[in-house]
């Protein structure tokens, strides 16, 4: 379990120096998202290579892993080309010491994130219904990722939309589905492995639990949140659509005005 352990990280931190060098020569921002959904693909791919692709259950755990990270890298790349630029490195990109420190941090991030599925791949087990379930929270919150972001992007895409919030399509339900979507695709993939893992090795919950932590309370609702507070805060039609609507977990907006 050692030997794959430190073949992921790595792979991760590989990953990472390659893209930081070229982000730091040009002082770009645009290749970031692209290599956080990119080392979730290269590390699948080693680990089902160095396994038995021939296998299903490998098969569709290293399908699973890889085609959420295209997807995200693929989205993520078209959203920046459009954008221009990534405001949360405004201030960093210049200063190379702070940006590496992104770099290092994400190559870790991805290595802990994917620690079910490193664990899993030195003893993967036969299929059994689990992994049936698992497979099929995967799929159905891979869907409602991709939608939020669709609809999110055809919305800000507009014009005047970057001037207001998403409060339509998924986004009625809850003001994050797309972090909704993410969260339960690496919980469906704990579920996909948590039978074959020994007791011990289901403290490999802690990527699941880190993407949760992560997206819940550092990176990822906090800064958005935050970034809506400062351009729409004042406003009464605002403040509406976060009383009635769930901050996460989709549901039917509530009847507070």
């Amino acid at each position: 379990m050692t030997d794959s352990l430190l073949l992921t990280l790595g792979i991760s931190l590989a990953i990472q120096a390659v893209f930081f060098a070229f982000a730091a020569t040009l002082k770009t921002d645009k290749v970031t998202d692209l290599s956080y959904g990119l080392s979730f693909v290269l590390i699948a791919l080693a680990l089902v290579l160095r396994g038995n692709p021939a296998d299903p259950p490998q098969l569709v755990l290293a399908a699973m892993v890889i085609l959420w990270g295209l997807r995200l890298a693929a989205y993520l790349l078209f959203r920046i080309v459009h954008m221009g630029r990534d405001r949360r490195f405004d201030g960093v990109r210049e200063n190379v010491l702070r940006f590496l420190r992104f770099w290092v941090f994400q190559g870790i991030a991805v290595w802990v994130i994917m620690l079910p599925v490193t664990i899993w791949f030195e003893r993967p087990g036969r299929w059994h219904a689990l992994m049936t379930v698992g497979a099929a929270i995967w799929a159905a919150r891979l869907l409602i990722e991709t939608i939020a972001d669709a609809q999110k992007f055809a919305a800000k895409s507009r014009a005047g939309g970057e001037s207001r919030w998403m409060a339509s399509g998924l986004w009625r339900y809850s003001r994050h589905p797309n972090y909704f979507g993410e969260l339960l695709v690496w919980w469906g993939i704990f579920v996909f492995v948590v039978r074959d893992l020994t007791l011990l090795q289901r403290l490999s919950i802690i990527g699941p639990l880190a993407i949760t932590f992560l997206l819940l309370r550092v990176t990822g609702i906090p800064t958005l949140e935050a970034s809506a507070r400062r351009k729409w805060g004042s406003n009464p039609e605002y403040q509406a659509y976060v009383a009635r609507t769930s901050r996460l977990i989709p549901r039917l907006p509530s009847t507070k005005s």
